[in-house]
């Protein structure tokens, strides 16, 4: 938000430079993000000066230039070649000498030097308007009238040029109260009466209105639940033309561009006072009648930017007397009821809406405006007829337009202010510090809250309406600290905690321990958006009122989060990828479903290049084997399964109790694709809601360190090529014997020396009797019993 520093003076006195305001407001809590300094005209006309054209004639060297001598006072007469055909001897005209700087559009600018031009010396230029930033016309110089300007004088001695400094306010969502200059200004005022710096300050109020005649205008509000209040005027004999200087420049100053007088003079009473207004041609009202409520659902109408837009039945809607919409009520006005050039009569509305209903029609047709930012969030419902009186006072005066009858009003149940009691106990708790009461009292005096009572403890307080975002006593506390001074405030040299003792049934323990593991492998968490937009509308959970087309959806999948942190990554030359999630991802089957999961992605390189390892490529087996860190600390039992899944072109699952628990696959290249990710990606999930179930069941056991050595032993088994280790381990495991303790793949031999159609997996087994050393013809009988399951699942054959 953009805050003029002129204009921020009409409402409060103060000799502070705009730097120092600067910072009491970031102070505060309104974040001053930057300054910038506003011209009505780039660079304030400064170097030009009125001079008479002495002598033209044509340049010896070139058909289109003129060779000239400028009288520019003072006795001092300039040779300058001009290209402008309508030049001419006897001419007063405005003179950039050397040194002055021209401005282009964009803010850039080019230096007035004294040059050869074909020969010919120029020691300046004569400017056309556009060169000067004074229009947009460059048929040719600029004439001035000889009567109006004298040779010599300043240029901008005849201007009146506005140079401001305008603050850049990062203002937070809740802030309505301060989204004018009038609320800036208050919020200044609370700070500089507390802290003894000198301003001053006066609260505005309506104006008092000279009103003719009559109208024949009524206002019909059909539910004060969607419009609490609404103020209606009807002005005639309106000129709608340009604004005046003034005007235009306080608009221009904060970034916005004048239209005609009565719709600049809405816009300034808007970022004034905060209040929106809106101007109907009060000609194209049927039936001269102003109806505000609901229109029918499917009714169409057609908005100031020229869409139609199909209403949903829910807006807030004014309408005419027939119950033709005229406008979405605090959000866009149509095309049809619009003020225009040929506009006589016009109908001024001021009112305050329903928050929510405002903040749903918006949404619901993608439009964020001026005035919907800040009816969506609660505007001052006591400033309405403020804002319109002041406008109305400006149309007489800037459009010669004339108040006729009284104004329409329907405010039929006044919205009170908040009452709310504070401790002195629970601001001294929160803020560590004890402020004297006095002084609380006087910052909320400043503040504008009104204290009803002194109790024991504290005070019962009632807080303007306009402060919609202070409803409770934690509220005042923060609005007393902010006024108070955060920086009066003095860290604690120490923190105390009680450190509390996780179970195997907190979620938190287990994400906190996975993470922590992640990290020590070398992972990077990441935070992505849960909005996001979806090819494939199947399953997913749609929002109502999306904030844009991008962001249309709740995620069904983890991965599309990561693979655009991956694709960030690579187009910085960080291609080595270790990233992983915690998040929820989202699914509408037979009904909403909602699963929290971790998400592991990995790509480039797993060990950093090094003399040793110059090429070390990450691939699926160093994925499963984080996976496989992680799910040790689970202490379950699990089994592997194929996995069909489009977003793999390989993958596996591991299967608990019937159910899913981790997929883990190589991504798809065609999804690879679709995220312009040109390096090989491996991507696991884990359910965690489900991790956390089975670890809960599991208790903790520990036992003695065996005191008995293991005894390990191979076998070479030639099978054929489409079994997999994984239906091999799965043999193992199911032998009877309780002294296999570990079973490993040591080696994979594919080569000429086999039979076609085979392969040779070795493979370890590690054997223990944790009571006594294992005989040999025990350890005999287990891998015995070992190769005939083999031979008879596999038909495996022993190579020697």
């Amino acid at each position: 938000m953009k805050i003029s520093s002129n204009w921020l003076k009409d409402y409060i006195k103060t000799d502070l430079k705009t730097e120092r305001i600067g910072e009491f407001l970031t102070d505060i809590g309104l974040e001053v993000e930057g300054i910038e300094k506003f011209e009505s005209v780039k660079g304030s006309l400064e170097g030009i000066v009125v001079g008479k054209v002495l002598t033209c004639e044509k340049h010896p060297n070139a058909d289109k230039l003129n060779k000239t001598t400028v009288d520019v006072g003072n006795g001092k007469v300039l040779n300058i070649v001009c290209g402008a055909p309508n030049v001419a001897e006897g001419q007063t005209v405005p003179v950039a000498v050397v040194g002055t700087k021209i401005y282009a559009k964009d803010g850039s600018f080019f230096e007035i030097k004294e040059a050869k031009i074909r020969g010919e010396v120029s020691q300046g230029m004569i400017c056309a308007e556009d060169e000067l930033g004074l229009s947009n016309d460059h048929g040719g110089i600029m004439v001035l009238d000889e009567t109006k300007y004298e040779v010599g004088k300043n240029f901008a001695d005849y201007f009146e040029l506005t140079n401001d400094e305008v603050l850049e306010i990062g203002l937070t969502p809740n802030r309505t109260d301060a989204m004018s200059h009038y609320g800036v200004a208050r919020d200044l005022y609370a700070f500089l009466s507390t802290n003894k710096q000198k301003s001053d300050f006066e609260k505005v109020s309506s104006v008092a209105l000279n009103n003719e005649g009559s109208h024949d205008f009524t206002l019909e509000v059909e539910d004060t639940e969607l419009t609490p209040r609404y103020i209606g005027a009807v002005i005639e004999n309106v000129k709608v033309a340009d604004s005046p200087s003034w005007l235009k420049n306080r608009l221009k100053a904060i970034g916005l561009s004048p239209i005609n007088n009565i719709v600049d003079i809405t816009n300034y009473i808007l970022h004034g006072f905060g209040q929106p207004l809106h101007a109907f041609d009060a000609d194209k009202i049927a039936d001269k009648k102003v109806k505000v409520g609901t229109v029918t659902e499917g009714t169409k109408f057609t908005t100031l930017d020229g869409v139609e837009r199909t209403l949903n039945g829910s807006e807030i809607i004014i309408k005419d007397g027939q119950d033709n919409p005229m406008c979405i009520a605090g959000v866009f006005g149509g095309a049809n009821s619009g003020v225009s050039d040929e506009t006589k009569t016009i109908f001024l509305e001021s009112a305050y809406f329903n928050p929510v209903a405002v903040r749903k029609g918006a949404k619901f047709h993608g439009l964020n405006t001026d005035a919907s930012f800040r009816f969506e969030r609660g505007v001052d419902p006591n400033i309405t007829r403020t804002a319109i009186t002041h406008a109305i006072k400006l149309i007489e005066e800037l459009a010669e337009g004339k108040l006729v009858g009284e104004l329409l009003e329907e405010y039929p149940k006044k919205i009170e202010d908040n009452y709310v009691i504070i401790r002195f106990s629970k601001i001294e708790q929160i803020l560590g510090t004890k402020i004297h009461r006095e002084k609380v009292k006087e910052i909320l005096k400043a503040l504008e809250i009104q204290v009803l009572n002194e109790i024991q403890n504290g005070f019962e307080i009632s807080v303007p309406a306009y402060r919609a975002d202070v409803t409770r006593e934690i509220d005042v506390i923060e609005e007393i600290l902010r006024i108070y001074g955060y920086n009066k405030i003095d860290a604690p040299q120490k923190i105390s905690f009680t450190p509390v003792k996780l179970s195997a049934n907190d979620q938190d323990e287990l994400e906190n321990s996975w993470a922590r593991n992640l990290q020590s492998l070398g992972f990077n968490e990441v935070m992505n958006n849960s909005l996001t937009s979806v090819k494939d509308e199947t399953d997913a959970v749609k929002l109502l009122n999306p904030l844009s087309g991008d962001l249309a959806f709740m995620r069904k999948s983890l991965l599309e989060g990561l693979l655009q942190n991956a694709v960030y990554n690579i187009n910085r030359k960080n291609q080595d990828i270790k990233f992983f999630e915690f998040g929820k991802i989202y699914h509408k089957r037979e009904k909403y479903e909602e699963r929290k999961q971790l998400a592991i992605l990995v790509s480039g390189r797993n060990v950093a290049e090094n003399w040793l390892q110059p090429k070390s490529a990450t691939d699926f087996y160093n994925l499963k084997a984080y996976v496989k860190v992680l799910l040790e600390r689970l202490t379950i039992d699990y089994k592997e399964v194929a996995l069909d899944d489009e977003r793999f072109s390989d993958a596996i699952a591991y299967e608990a109790e019937g159910k899913t628990l981790v997929r883990i696959g190589k991504v798809a290249p065609q999804m690879l694709k679709d995220f312009d990710v040109d390096q090989e990606c491996f991507y696991a999930e884990i359910e965690l809601e489900f991790a956390q179930e089975l670890r809960s069941k599991n208790e903790l056991k520990f036992k003695d360190i065996p005191k008995f050595n293991k005894i390990r032993r191979d076998l070479a088994l030639l099978i054929d090529k489409n079994i997999t280790y994984q239906e091999l381990y799965q043999t193992a495991k199911k032998n009877k014997s309780p002294f296999i303790k570990n079973i490993n793949l040591f080696d994979v031999y594919e080569g000429k020396n086999l039979p076609e159609g085979k392969k040779s997996y070795a493979m370890s087994f590690e054997l223990l009797n944790e009571e006594k050393t294992l005989e040999e013809k025990e350890i005999s009988q287990v891998m015995d019993s070992l190769i005939k399951s083999f031979q008879k699942e596999f038909n495996a054959e022993l190579r020697g």
